[in-house]
């Protein structure tokens, strides 16, 4: 562009600064939105990119074949020895293993929970993390620690930690380690979440070999490395024969239960998730269409304007300037316009990121070498697509008819008919955004208030209560003094806990009359009072007593010949018709167990997870991997300090940690109403983008349309006649606009709530409201022009020009 059409862009906009704040205004909301939200999806999807030579390395994932059952589909554990069992096989692969990160560090009589992962020695060659100091063969030395730089920095802050002793807790007590080398700390976007690492203890006994070898007993995550697609299929082929001949705990047919595959680790954090793509996937269309809407405003808006240009274009084509350089002169306008909104949008994104990141809960920032030059692209690739229309109409316009004509050109019905299809278009977004918006919130509030099956008020889980420094002992006292606190009406324990705590296991149930291993149902230990501590409706028969000796299974587990308590999903899928025909019923083959109560669905984690068949089993003394619940009254500050003095006098430096069931559910809404909340936010502008577009658009058209009005006055017409006359002109396309919002949103937001096994029903009262909210919205835009004009004066109006 010459400095004549600089200065022809410069006299555009001044001379018509409403219409430019709105143009470059609108355009950079949208470009703001499109780039928090393209942040958001680009640290989503960069989880283990920066791991270097990451496109060769892949987790090893069991692919369970256990149809209703809980455990069926993917799961990225494994058994602890798999590494070994695939070297055993192939000598040569490149691999590498870590185990679940958690423990304490006992520091002056003082126990801190730490994310402690147990590794292989080779784990920092095969992922190549970068040490800050210390040797890269730390781990080949079982007496040795590392320590991410925050971690050496928290116990370590007067000196260098190398060389110095840590006491780390994890199963088998507490030991001292001495720190071998310290890592920097990993990037937020990775999978690998620990802050110490130390040697993965080799078994000993023939059991203990036995139990790490066992295909069912997951415990790891496990590593290969495989440089080329041939390698890949060769591993891939040679897993059957591996579950064949390593699978004789999973029964007759091993490879019919189970196999493996490998995921790149790229694509890990998106694949373990079964809503995070989903909402990645939603907010990055959320970004997308809010700018698509802002450049729909921008075409809207100067379409319109384009009329007021058509004597400069007239004279332009008298003195020689033909279509081409009109349109490179107007294409070069909407680049430069759209780089000003660009530049807008970006100020617009830093200032709010903050505001964005409070709301999601997420950490953002925005990285200029990358930003600034996508904006570079965005202004040109948009600006060309934004300005073409413009620019060809405005090209066409004929010099001799402009120039004889008494006022401006306006496109007569085609461009007319263009921007109401713009309108169209941009409204039934932002339709399909409210509907969306209220969908997301109403399941979100239904989920946060939803019947979990117990009674959530007054628990409170001790979560470390199956710290592996407790003793049986020290359990038992402990349970003691928790039953002495006055507020405290009743203590339990059990295998699983509100927040899902605990272990996580299934059993085949043998149903009589039935060939095969039954069912896969999971199980679930518990202790005394436990369905009386969480309030567990009973459906039929009665749960576990004391007073009944084959409630207790403490001894006769492994025989069987004990009573259960099954839950609601479990009596279809252990074959009876009803809760009362399940009590009395013999199931387990040969371990029987005798079906004494029937109690309701627990939903002990989130609302997406579906709630499997369970069987619960009574032991009377306190089951492995047991979580205390405690059920009081009144405030829980007292209880907690009343929990605190009695766990430190039992448990001394181990740490606690102790929940109430809304502090441990919180989790699980987290993720949900993040994305609502984002989502609002992104709908919400691009909503306001489509308002000050349509008021724009209204402004504009009612300054065409001064001299019809005063007409229509002079003949007659009242002011409530011109004020339904211009408010129906912009009405008409909004209300079409319903024609797209609604099976838009509607397909949508099916997908989105088929994601939860407890959900709400898409009402049409989401439909039906947000369109009234659009037309009222739209009206309440266009009203007070509408009305402006109304009151014009018929002799004024027909002197306009």
């Amino acid at each position: 562009m010459n400095r004549f059409a600089l200065l022809s862009l410069y006299r555009s906009l001044t001379r018509h600064k409403l219409y430019a704040a709105l143009n470059i205004g609108g355009l950079a909301i949208g470009i703001a939105v499109f780039i928090v939200l393209g942040l958001y999806v680009r640290f989503e999807t960069s989880y283990d990119r920066w791991v270097p030579d990451h496109e060769n390395l892949y987790m090893v994932q069991g692919d369970w074949n256990l149809p209703g059952s809980p455990f069926d589909g993917m799961t990225p554990q494994t058994p602890t020895a798999l590494l070994e069992i695939l070297r055993e096989t192939d000598p040569d692969l490149e691999g590498t293993k870590i185990m679940p990160a958690y423990g304490t560090v006992i520091q002056g009589g003082v126990g801190t929970a730490e994310d402690i992962a147990p590794v292989d020695p080779g784990f920092l060659d095969f992922f190549r993390l970068e040490l800050a100091s210390g040797s890269r063969d730390a781990l080949k030395s079982p007496q040795n620690a590392v320590l991410t730089q925050s971690a050496a920095e928290r116990y370590f802050p007067s000196g260098d930690a190398i060389g110095q002793t840590i006491t780390i807790s994890r199963d088998d007590g507490p030991t001292n380690y001495t720190v071998g080398a310290i890592l920097r700390d990993l990037p937020e976007n990775t999978h690998l979440d620990f802050t110490m690492l130390v040697p993965f203890e080799q078994p000993t006994t023939p059991e203990d070999i036995a139990e790490q070898r066992n295909l069912g007993a997951l415990s790891a995550y496990t590593y290969v490395r495989l440089d080329t697609p041939a390698e890949r299929r060769a591993f891939l082929d040679a897993m059957p024969a591996i579950i064949e001949q390593n699978g004789a705990d999973l029964g007759t047919d091993p490879q019919d239960i189970l196999s493996y595959i490998v995921e790149p680790i790229a694509d890990f954090h998106l694949g373990i998730s079964d809503t995070l793509p989903q909402t990645v996937a939603t907010l990055g269309i959320v970004g997308l269409v809010t700018l698509l809407i802002a450049l729909t405003n921008y075409v809207n808006l100067a379409t319109a304007r384009s009329g007021l240009r058509a004597r400069e274009v007239a004279m332009r084509k008298v003195l020689g300037a033909d279509r081409g350089k009109v349109m490179r002169q107007f294409m070069g306008e909407a680049i430069l316009t759209v780089a000003i909104a660009a530049l807008l949008g970006l100020i617009l994104a830093e200032l709010g990121l903050p505001f964005v990141n409070a709301a999601g809960g997420l950490s953002l920032d925005i990285p200029y070498a990358l930003v600034v030059p996508a904006l570079v692209v965005l202004s040109i690739v948009a600006g060309v697509l934004a300005g073409f229309y413009p620019a060809m109409v405005v090209s066409r316009f004929q010099p001799a008819a402009v120039l004889a004509s008494s006022r401006s050109p306006g496109g007569g019905k085609g461009g007319a008919r263009v921007r109401e299809a713009l309108v169209v278009f941009q409204f039934g977004l932002s339709i399909a955004f409210m509907i969306g918006t209220a969908v997301m919130m109403a399941q979100t509030s239904y989920v946060r208030n939803a019947d979990l099956g117990f009674e959530r008020e007054g628990l409170l889980v001790m979560s470390t209560f199956n710290d592996s420094g407790l003793d049986s002992a020290a359990r038992g006292t402990l349970m003691a003094r928790f039953r002495e606190i006055p507020q405290v009406t009743s203590v339990t324990s059990a295998t699983m806990a509100v927040g899902g705590s605990g272990s996580n296991t299934g059993e085949n149930v043998q149903l009589p009359g039935v060939p095969g291993p039954g069912p896969s149902v999971r199980k679930i230990d518990v202790g005394e009072k436990f369905f009386e501590t969480y309030g567990i409706e009973t459906l039929a028969g009665r749960v576990f007593s004391p007073e009944f000796g084959r409630d207790d299974a403490t001894e006769t587990e492994d025989e069987g010949n004990f009573n259960i308590v099954i839950n609601r999903n479990a009596v279809p899928v252990m074959g009876f018709e009803s809760p009362e025909d399940a009590i009395g019923k013999v199931v387990g083959g040969g371990r029987p167990r005798t079906i004494v109560g029937v109690v309701d669905n627990v939903r002990y984690t989130s609302a997406r997870a579906e709630i499997g068949p369970t069987f619960y089993v009574y032991k009377s003394e306190l089951p492995d991997f047991a979580i205390a619940t405690l059920k009081f009254t009144g405030d829980p500050r007292p209880v907690k300090e009343a929990v605190r003095a009695a766990w430190q006098e039992s448990a001394g430096p181990l740490p606690l940690g102790m929940e109430t069931s809304d502090e441990r559910l919180e989790m699980f809404y987290q993720d949900d109403e993040r994305t609502a909340r984002l989502f609002a936010i992104g709908a919400g502008l691009a909503v306001l983008i489509g308002v000050v577009g349509l008021w724009g658009l209204a402004s504009f058209n009612t300054a065409r349309r001064t001299k019809e009005i005063g007409i229509r006055k002079s003949l007659g017409a009242s002011a409530s006649d011109i004020v339904k006359l211009l408010v129906g002109q912009f009405l008409r396309p909004v209300i079409i606009a319903n024609l797209i919002a609604w099976p838009l949103a509607y397909y949508a937001m099916r997908t989105w709530l088929a994601g939860f096994d407890d959900r709400i029903a898409l009402s049409p009262v989401f439909f039906i409201g947000a369109s009234v909210i659009a037309i009222l919205v739209a009206v309440l835009t266009v009203l007070g022009q509408s009305l402006r004009a109304s009151r014009t004066a018929p002799a004024w109006a027909l002197r306009h020009d």
